[in-house]
């Protein structure tokens, strides 16, 4: 069975991570699925949105904990697997081109590691969230200690990091990171509406500041500002962003116009 289904649907590509057994929990072969779509997606110009969701009872349970034994009984140490999960979710962060994660069931350990480094996340309501790791008596390794404060604040990312706790989408609503919350029922037209909004605006202008937006996270101000400069000038070099202002300032055609 593949790892990783792969829909398009106009210009979005849905990724569908299809472990189902084990909750799409994240091994070698799905891992290197995801690396592999996300550099198909980026060359693709008819994909303007990329979206992923689990098959399943679960959006990712985490790392899987098979691999992590088997590696160990074989005398190798799991870091290698998670620099690769690590890369992967840091490629997915720095794309040119939106992600949109879809939440349900369950967004633990990795699997909120990947909706982390998505842009935008859609869950059901009823899905639990959480980091997990000192459930097992891990730590994290794909980006959660790094992305959750910013996401989620200083103060609900702690203890999510300490406690191992989950908890309902509900509890992240006024958080800013989860974009729409919705019954389960509701969750694939909402995705797809928020994916088509994100679609409508694409352009290089969008993959300019995508990665601008990347680029500048953490950086000091007066850097950032000048990052900010630069891209302007890049795009407005780069694309025909004159003849689109010309479009748009063009007084509208009436029928006395018309003869």
């Amino acid at each position: 069975m593949e790892p990783l289904l792969v829909e398009q649907r106009g210009p979005v590509r849905w990724l569908l991570l299809n472990r189902p057994e084990r909750r799409n929990a994240l091994d070698v072969t799905l891992v290197e699925a995801l690396d592999k779509q996300i550099t198909s997606a980026e060359a693709d110009p008819g994909t303007a949105v990329i979206a992923v969701a689990g098959r399943g009872p679960s959006f990712c349970a985490g790392g899987d904990f098979h691999q992590f034994l088997e590696l160990h009984d074989r005398g190798d140490n799991p870091v290698d697997f998670l620099t690769d999960v690590s890369a992967c979710f840091s490629r997915i962060a720095a794309s040119p081109k939106p992600w949109v994660a879809v939440l349900h069931g369950h967004a633990v350990a990795g699997g909120l590691e990947l909706a982390l480094a998505c842009d935008v996340v859609v869950a059901a309501d009823t899905t639990l969230i959480g980091d997990g790791h000192l459930n097992r008596r891990l730590v994290p390794a794909g980006g959660s200690s790094v992305r959750l404060p910013d996401a989620v604040g200083r103060g609900l990312s702690r203890w999510l990091l300490l406690t191992g706790e989950l908890l309902p989408a509900t509890v992240f609503e006024n958080t800013g990171w989860i974009r729409a919350i919705v019954p389960e029922v509701d969750l694939d037209a909402t995705a797809t509406r928020i994916c088509h909004q994100l679609a409508d605006r694409h352009s290089p202008a969008q993959e300019h500041l995508k990665a601008l937006l990347h680029r500048i996270d953490g950086m000091a101000p007066e850097q950032a500002l000048r990052e900010e400069l630069a891209t302007f000038a890049a795009n407005w070099s780069a694309s025909s962003v004159a003849d689109a202002l010309r479009a748009f300032l063009a007084p509208p055609i009436t029928k006395t116009d018309i003869k």
